[in-house]
């Protein structure tokens, strides 16, 4: 049985297309889009050029975006927007948003502080800022 379903894409993005207003009109929706670093690469802009490029540098690195779950029309149309001069390859990045990366530790830590604060022989605020800080368990 086969599915009906499309895959999805996640695309990193480094100029123009981390603007939602931008994104939001080529896609025709604005994905979710998540904050994210490509190491080994560095960015630069040719003369009388709109849009930067980028290439290969070893010690460079790029801030950048991620636009993800994307369908293959969506993808189509930042090619077509590209040009015939750009070239998608596949990159591995490093996710830098905050919320993806801490926001759930820290609500957690959240509702800890604030249940010890609620119980007057609880924790105290130093055992607070060792919960915070120490590593999560290894699953």
């Amino acid at each position: 049985m086969s599915s009906s379903v499309s895959p999805s894409h996640n695309v990193f993005v480094y100029g123009s297309f981390q603007e939602p207003a931008v994104v939001g009109f080529i896609l025709e929706c604005t994905p979710v889009i998540v904050s994210a670093q490509l190491h080994g690469f560095h960015r630069y802009r040719l003369k009388g050029r709109l849009h930067p490029c980028i290439a290969p540098f070893e010690t460079g690195v790029i801030n950048g975006k991620v636009l993800t779950g994307l369908t293959d029309a969506q993808l189509e149309n930042l090619d077509m927007i590209e040009g015939d001069e750009y070239e998608r390859k596949t990159v591995e990045v490093v996710l830098t948003e905050w919320k993806r990366l801490h926001m759930e530790k820290f609500i957690e830590a959240s509702k800890k502080f604030i249940e010890w604060k609620k119980n007057p022989n609880g924790k105290t605020r130093e055992e607070f800022a060792k919960f915070v800080n120490e590593d999560p368990p290894v699953a």
